[in-house]
């Protein structure tokens, strides 16, 4: 099972906006076995090695640089399914 953490600065709104519109592109590109998840960059420290892959902005992605085996992706716009998906699509 794929494991996907959405962060976002404060790990209300915009993490839970994140994570559907990646479960939208998971299943977009064929995927069916997976788990999104949703929290703050500071939550995200601490849980980010139980993950394959996080999803953050790319200003707050660096804050979880090594505490991961997992991919990072950082996005420039959090709200563009384009993005998203193309960045998801290059890591599977």
């Amino acid at each position: 099972m794929l494991k996907v953490l959405a962060a976002c600065g404060n790990g209300m709104g915009s993490s839970m906006v994140i994570k559907m519109k990646i479960e939208m592109a998971l299943r977009n590109l064929g995927q069916s076995d997976f788990k999104v998840d949703s929290c703050s960059v500071g939550e995200a420290k601490g849980i980010a090695g139980q993950y394959d892959v996080i999803v953050a902005s790319v200003h707050l992605i660096n804050e979880l640089t090594g505490r991961t085996p997992g991919k990072l992706i950082g996005l420039d716009n959090l709200m563009d399914d384009k993005e998203i998906r193309a960045k998801l699509e290059e890591i599977l």
